[in-house]
């Protein structure tokens, strides 16, 4: 068995069975091949069973039916070790935490965050401090590139703690980097500019400016 097929065959239980919400506990009780496959096979750098990487694949409608257990409130810690041993095996493609090109990269950048959430979520600080720095200019460049996002610029204790929010409470197992995105398009609303800006200033590559999108009513 690989991936694909383990993947296939856990699609195919869950259309049949048809679960509200299932987990490796229903994996191991209605796809037992699966789950010996997954527990022997896919392990994150830590050492633990990489479960994103199996949902991740799964048809849409079951990937947020996915619960992902976590136990009570997880003791603060900091192990570098952790840390590194994910930055380490990603190093030759850290470019895509800041400039993701292909969808590769893109899925990459996924994998890279996501590995650091889990950590984080099990109480490593060093981990939470990693992903705000890289997130910070995954945001930087969605202030400068998305006009709902404008507003933003000089609020970093509030985007510091939607950060550190979102890392909490993430349990669905596909895009990070979207929930991160609605989560800061909501709770932005209502947020006054701190920082004047001019219809000459630039958008996006520079060839264009803020007043050229600029549409005035009848």
């Amino acid at each position: 068995m690989d991936l694909k097929q383990a993947v296939s065959i856990l699609n195919k239980q869950l259309k049949t069975k048809k679960p509200d919400k299932f987990s490796s506990t229903w994996v191991l009780a209605n796809a037992p091949r699966v789950y010996r496959f997954v527990r022997l096979n896919l392990r994150t750098e830590n050492n633990q069973i990489d479960w994103d990487r199996v949902t991740y694949r799964l048809d849409r409608p079951f990937q947020k039916r996915w619960v992902y257990y976590q136990g009570k409130v997880a003791k603060k810690y900091e192990d570098k070790v952790e840390v590194d041993l994910v930055i380490n095996r990603h190093r030759p493609k850290l470019y895509v935490l800041m400039a993701p090109i292909t969808n590769a990269d893109k899925r990459r950048l996924e994998q890279i965050i996501i590995s650091l959430v889990r950590i984080a979520q099990k109480g490593n600080l060093l981990a939470q401090q990693e992903l705000c720095h890289w997130l910070s200019y995954v945001i930087e460049e969605w202030i400068d590139r998305y006009s709902t996002f404008a507003h933003w610029r000089g609020y970093d204790d509030r985007i510091q703690a939607n950060i550190e929010g979102c890392i909490r409470r993430y349990r669905y197992t596909g895009c990070f980097l979207g929930y991160l995105y609605r989560t800061l398009e909501y709770s932005g609303r209502g947020l006054v500019p701190l920082q004047k800006f001019s219809f000459d200033d630039p958008v996006l590559d520079g060839s264009k400016t803020k007043i050229d999108y600029f549409v005035q009513e009848d």
